[in-house]
């Protein structure tokens, strides 16, 4: 049996999974409150108890929100590290591996079907090239998928720390503002669900609507600011959203040179299927392609979003399920 993890910053997802010749088949999934925990074998112990009788584990893969270096992880957003050896030894299982959550997410990519997709831009695939994912929730992370002699290797980033870059006068606005809090602007400032509450902070001038009122905390504000937006409730409201798909669409045009991602570039994360009607509204692949002399070349690259919301879980088991 196969066991698999998605741990973020803010949920941890654990399933266990049966072995198949390419796609894993979920058996038991459960979902987590990440912070409750101190540590990652302290949610695999939940998990397991919660079962009754602890079954074999033949090979396990953790999707983990932070960057990994000799299999022990550092998550970024919680305070505790992880290691690949002590969860061999502590549940007494043969393989273990930790991934970059981005990149555990990129091995599902291959074995997803055509409903868990929605293209934003059809363009032309190209077997035989690379393929990029960029996925914003809590955070903002990047996966490359080299194409080596026909199969996708994903490789981890830590791409959603790099600097924000502002194409107009109103992103500089956008800049300026946040510069006055902080010492630099990273990408996931902007392009996440804490950057939606920044670019509405900006929008509004740092006031409030009544669309959103009282439901401006952060852990509920991304959605209610999106809903007030995709309803027409507040014109700010709408000018936010929309500043979030260009932002969005940007740097995935970004990604997607940087990896010449000619076999497709692939949009992932909680929100992006949240707020497909805006996303189909053309702002985020117009901000894609707008490259000057390489808009032509992307506008030939394929664009989806996943709509599978256990995308990063499932790539785990993917990635359990070629280690047995």
């Amino acid at each position: 049996m196969i066991l698999a993890g998605d741990v973020g910053g803010t949920k941890t997802l654990l399933g266990l999974y049966n072995f198949a010749p390419k796609r894993p088949v979920a058996v038991d999934v459960k979902s987590f409150t990440t912070a409750q925990f101190d540590s990652l074998p302290a949610i695999v112990s939940a998990f397991l108890k919660g079962r009754g009788s602890a079954p074999r584990i033949d090979a396990a893969c953790f999707g983990v929100a932070g960057p990994v270096v000799e299999q022990v992880a550092q998550l970024t957003n919680i305070p505790w590290k992880s290691s690949a050896d002590e969860l061999m030894r502590k549940f007494n299982m043969p393989r273990v591996r930790l991934l970059n959550d981005l990149e555990a997410m990129a091995h599902a990519v291959p074995v997803l079907e055509r409903d868990e997709l929605h293209t934003l831009q059809r363009g032309q695939r190209r077997p035989g090239g690379n393929a990029a994912l960029i996925a914003s929730g809590t955070g903002l992370g990047e996966s490359v998928l080299h194409n080596i002699s026909g199969k996708f290797r994903p490789m981890a980033t830590e791409g959603g720390h790099t600097d924000f870059a502002a194409r107009n006068e109103r992103e500089i606005g956008l800049v300026q503002m946040l510069l006055r809090e902080s010492s630099r602007v990273d990408l996931e400032q902007v392009v996440s669900g804490p950057g939606i509450v920044a670019l509405y902070r900006f929008t509004h001038e740092a006031g409030a609507c009544s669309a959103v009122g009282a439901h401006a905390e952060l852990d509920q504000a991304p959605a209610t600011i999106s809903r007030s937006a995709m309803e027409g409730w507040c014109p700010r409201c709408v000018e936010a959203l929309e500043m979030y798909a260009a932002a969005y669409g940007a740097a995935a045009g970004n990604l997607a040179l940087r990896s010449l991602a000619t076999a497709g570039v692939y949009i992932g994360g909680g929100i992006a299927p949240k707020i497909l009607p805006v996303l189909d509204k053309g702002g985020f692949v117009a901000a894609f392609s707008d490259k000057g002399p390489m808009s032509a070349l992307l506008q030939s690259m394929p664009i989806q979003v996943i709509l599978n919301p256990q995308a990063a879980l499932l790539g785990a088991a993917v990635y359990a399920n070629e280690m047995i």
